[in-house]
């Protein structure tokens, strides 16, 4: 193992640890500037390696590779440029993962959305983000007509997954069908200029005035996280990563990524086994994974009822976990249910991709209250400010600031916000790495580490998604029943947080009109669990609606799992139908 890694330059990426013959061919290909060139490295060194296993199905690191190139070719023939985003409107999958990559190596940005979520608001950020291209499945045919008639600038849909026989495109729209990647070898990249400061990908977050964020993230912005995680957790070509947060979620970030950039296996987690903890941990030892990254509640559910004891996954070395406040009674337990796993806590917005990390110890007694979110990652530095815009002193409570390669470029087609979370830094005339004002309070404990102390905002946490409580009081104020709206989050040890409406109505509306109204508008996750009709909302003195009230005022939310607690959830975690493919994999 080498010595302590340095701060890494502007142009310059992490150099791995790794172990085995191949360390220094390995660390020169991780030299590469962006993410597919990770791929092409991989594929050279250990073309007959398994890249991703999808349920039974899986694809080698050559196919991989070829089928990205051949995809490429096809956005380039198509028009795509370099910049160009391209929409992903696929359940996570081989052909999801293809598509990424393929939209990488074709130079332009991949925007991906969620399957889950109402048309209406994957047609805002289709707008928003001028998608012309749509790497989609069969399965999502149904809404690409509500897309394009609510003005999404939609001209190509190339249907990789599913059979696209007989599907009829929207007027104007151009259908590809999968058999056109045939045509176009999978030994041959398309040319042109690169630049790690090129665009990757925009994810889409929840904003408080009702129309989602885009975060604009780079090449360099993810590497600069994926090299330091597989540098720290010695992630390496035997390892099998399992892949749990769907596309949109900025955790998918480290799986894709760390697997390609090393020829680990890419396990992606079937999205039902979310629902049962036990079929999930037959899972995770079946699997042999090796490396396991998720929000906390996912764990607490397996600690709780997955029967880890019977069912222990011999093979799992690394835990980590973020998104949310890991309560340490499950975390405790969790870990002596793993004695021999290492287990890390991650915290950065999506904006920074991860920027602290803590190395959780193990607890011979009781466990504390809370763990920290630890120290900076290597290359990047965090800092607390005070409202006075002063550097906060060691134990003050201030503003997280984040300053390093990891942050964002900023918010998609909103440059004003960006000027408010981003300040532009210059030393001697030259740019320098741009600080991210996080929103986020915290201090310094005696360790030297980071104590989170919550939001500044009315932003919140649930099952390890960020949600705005305002988006979501910005759709239910559409109702036309009712008169004003108030969203609250109610604490919970499972999953963070839970969400509350209160509403007042000029006339009598039932609560399941609400949920399927709320569920025609946002994704299922920011969707009240729990309604309360009232005559009117309490005020502050200064007329504002006493949130604080209304917090301190909710109820004991139901546990996960009962009949309250997923009347209006939905099915959140439905499972994917099985659909044919012309991507190249074999069955397992």
């Amino acid at each position: 193992m080498r010595g302590p890694v340095r701060r890494p330059t502007a142009d310059q990426h992490w150099t791995l640890r790794l172990r085995g013959s191949d360390r220094r061919e390995i660390a020169d290909a991780m030299s590469a500037a962006v993410l597919d060139a990770r791929l092409a490295a991989s594929a050279e060194r250990y073309p007959t390696r398994i890249a991703v296993v999808d349920r039974g199905r899986q694809s080698t690191y050559a196919a991989l590779d070829a089928d990205a190139n051949r995809l490429a070719q096809l956005l380039r023939d198509q028009g795509v440029k370099r910049g160009d985003r391209v929409g992903i409107y696929l359940e996570k999958s081989l052909e999801s993962v293809v598509g990424l990559y393929g939209v990488l190596r074709a130079s332009a940005t991949y925007v991906p959305l969620d399957p889950a979520a109402p048309v209406a608001r994957l047609g805002s950020i289709a707008r928003d983000a001028d998608l012309r291209f749509l790497v989609t499945g069969a399965t999502q045919a149904d809404a690409w007509r509500g897309l394009v008639d609510g003005g999404a600038p939609i001209e190509r849909l190339l249907v990789l997954e599913g059979d696209d026989g007989d599907l009829e495109p929207p007027k104007g729209v151009r259908l590809l069908a999968a058999t056109e990647l045939d045509g176009y070898p999978g030994d041959i990249a398309p040319a042109g200029r690169r630049s790690e400061h090129d665009l990757a990908y925009i994810l889409y977050t929840s904003g408080s005035t009702g129309m989602p964020k885009g975060v604009m993230l780079s090449h360099r912005n993810a590497l600069s996280f994926v090299d330091w995680a597989v540098n720290e957790f010695d992630v390496v070509e035997t390892d099998v990563l399992s892949s749990h947060a769907p596309l949109h979620f900025d955790l998918s970030v480290f799986d894709l990524y760390a697997a390609g950039s090393t020829a680990a296996t890419l396990a992606l987690v079937p999205s039902e086994l979310a629902l049962f903890p036990v079929a999930l941990a037959t899972w995770i030892r079946d699997s042999n994974i090796s490396v396991w990254y998720s929000v906390p509640s996912i764990l607490s559910m397996l600690a709780l009822r997955g029967n880890l004891e019977k069912k222990q996954p011999e093979a799992l070395r690394v835990v980590l976990f973020a998104g949310e406040v890991f309560p340490t009674k499950y975390l405790k337990l969790l870990m002596d249910q793993l004695p021999n796993a290492r287990f890390a806590n991650l915290f950065g917005p999506t904006e920074t991709n991860v920027c602290t990390w803590y190395d959780v110890p193990r607890w011979t007694h009781e466990p504390p209250d809370s763990i920290p979110i630890g120290k900076a990652i290597a290359g990047v530095e965090v800092f607390a400010v005070t409202d006075e815009g002063k550097p906060a002193d060691p134990t003050e409570v201030g503003e997280l600031w984040v300053r390093g390669p990891t942050v964002m470029h900023g918010y998609w087609n909103d440059p004003e916000r960006t000027a408010r979370t981003l300040v532009e830094e210059r030393i001697d005339g030259v740019a320098a790495d741009r600080v991210y004002k996080t929103g986020d309070l915290a201090r310094l404990d005696e360790r030297g580490d980071w104590i989170f102390l919550g939001r500044r905002d009315a932003q919140i946490k649930s099952r390890g998604y960020r949600i705005e409580l305002g988006d979501i009081e910005a759709a239910l104020n559409q109702h036309p029943a009712l008169v004003e709206c108030a969203v609250v989050a109610i604490p919970d040890d499972l999953v963070t947080n839970r969400i509350k409406a209160l509403v007042v109505a000029r006339e009598d509306v039932a609560q399941s009109e609400l949920v399927d109204f709320c569920r025609a508008r946002l994704p299922r996750y920011m969707v009240p669990e729990l309604f309360e009709f009232a005559s009117a909302l309490p005020r502050t003195s200064t007329g504002k609606i006493d949130r604080n009230a209304l917090a301190n005022a909710a109820p004991t939310p139901p546990a996960e799992g009962s009949d309250a607690a997923n009347t209006t959830k939905g099915d959140v975690n439905s499972c994917r139908p099985k659909s044919k493919s012309r991507i190249s994999s074999s069955k397992i």
